[in-house]
């Protein structure tokens, strides 16, 4: 099976607060917003321009989509994107969501993990 991924218009920030804080109203609106509450950090992650100076977060980020939905019964999809990732030395962050799996790469990164992906068999297209 061949995956289709598809690359967003970036760049994405991935920031960080502390798990008291509230949701803020930056990270609301846009297209690819994940947050993600631990009882140690808020974490989210949305494009770059939206998160206020002074925020800790890490700048940079390119993310890839994973076509489709995807089975809660498919195995492997992760490791198959990973996997020729980790050899070309691309630093990956992944979110997944109930239909798909999203892969975070810098932005200085992003020809570098496509070229990998393509070699793998992976067809991947801009959104």
């Amino acid at each position: 099976m061949t995956l289709e991924l598809l690359v967003l218009d970036g760049p994405y920030a991935i920031a960080r607060l502390g798990p008291e804080e509230p949701t803020p109203i930056w990270a609301t609106g846009g297209g690819f917003v994940s947050v993600t509450r631990t009882g140690d950090e808020l974490s989210i992650i949305c494009e770059e321009g939206a998160v206020p100076e002074g925020v800790r977060c890490e700048r940079g980020w390119r993310a890839l989509r994973v076509a489709g939905t995807l089975d809660f019964s498919a195995v492997g999809i992760l490791a198959r994107l990973a996997g020729p990732l980790a050899v070309a030395g691309v630093a990956i962050c992944v979110v997944s969501t109930f239909d798909t799996d999203y892969l975070l790469v810098r932005a200085s990164d992003l020809d570098r993990a496509v070229a990998a992906l393509r070699a793998a068999g992976s067809s991947i297209r801009e959104e």
